[in-house]
């Protein structure tokens, strides 16, 4: 397998596929690299190199008690970034790795990152405060958190039903997809899990979005029942220099696979242009 140590003696795994212009896929909460199958296979076919890392504590990683915060997050990419020269890349990031991506690119992608995307993803903060008043109950994340902690099996077939919108009338439930899901999240640690939500929930990403000057793509479901649109994308995008929007009207958390022939088309329309 390929892994990079990073300095605090974290092994990290990443998947490496093909030449051309690098696309480093960011992977959500609690899955790994391999949720982005569909779009490497795609790309890779285009002619990219495509890269998906697992991280820290989660899938094929290291399952470490340490280092479960945003800056280590994006400290550990800079290490991979840099051990394989990437340049002129495109960082795309989905839900709280959209927040690693928007964290990354701000505090260390200056002169390798040509563009990032932002899909269904966390910034510029998730959870209620006084800062954001419409974000996510606290009640809801420390569901969350008991979930992982004590029954996190269940709570990973449970969570597929919102993730994907097959929890919405007519909707046709593929259980291939919610094991998938499920295995994924399994594979990684239980302490990285449930660590990975604070960090998810309560990271500030105000002045990472507002310094980075590159062109960002948001795309963001407008049915997602796990990042809501309002509170999530929709600010983002206004914090961004060069941000565009593009929304999808009834379409879920998880649109990158249920929707996956329309997200790859509007991807590569926005690497290409």
């Amino acid at each position: 397998m390929n892994t990079i140590t990073v300095k605090d003696g974290t092994e990290i795994f990443y998947k490496d596929w093909g030449t051309g212009q690098p696309l480093f896929f960011h992977h959500g909460w609690p899955l790994t690299a391999d949720d982005w199958d569909t779009q490497m296979m795609f790309f890779l076919k285009k002619g990219y190199r495509v890269i998906a890392h697992d991280r820290r504590g989660h899938g094929r990683s290291t399952q470490t008690a340490n280092g479960h915060d945003m800056d280590t997050y994006a400290a550990d990419v800079a290490e991979l970034v840099e051990k394989l020269d990437l340049r002129n890349s495109v960082h795309i990031g989905h839900s709280t790795g959209g927040g690693e991506v928007t964290r990354y690119v701000a505090r260390h992608g200056r002169g390798r990152v040509a563009k990032a995307v932002l899909i269904s993803a966390i910034p510029p903060l998730f959870i209620q405060t006084e800062k954001n008043p419409d974000g996510v109950p606290r009640s809801v994340v420390d569901g969350l958190r008991d979930g992982t902690a004590n029954h996190r099996s269940q709570l990973y077939k449970d969570i597929t039903m919102p993730f994907y919108g097959y929890n919405r009338p007519g909707a046709v439930i593929s259980e291939g997809i919610r094991e998938n899901w499920w295995r994924q999240g399994m594979m990684g640690s239980a302490i990285a899990h449930y660590e990975c939500i604070r960090v998810l929930s309560e990271t500030e990403f105000y002045d990472d979005l507002a310094m980075i000057d590159i062109p960002v793509l948001v795309m963001h479901g407008e049915d997602d029942q796990i990042c809501p649109f309002p509170t999530t994308g929709a600010k983002s995008v206004k914090l961004l220099k060069h941000g565009k929007l593009k929304t999808y009207p009834g379409y879920p958390h998880g649109m990158p696979t249920t929707h996956a022939p329309q997200i790859n088309a509007d991807l590569l329309e926005f690497i290409q242009s």
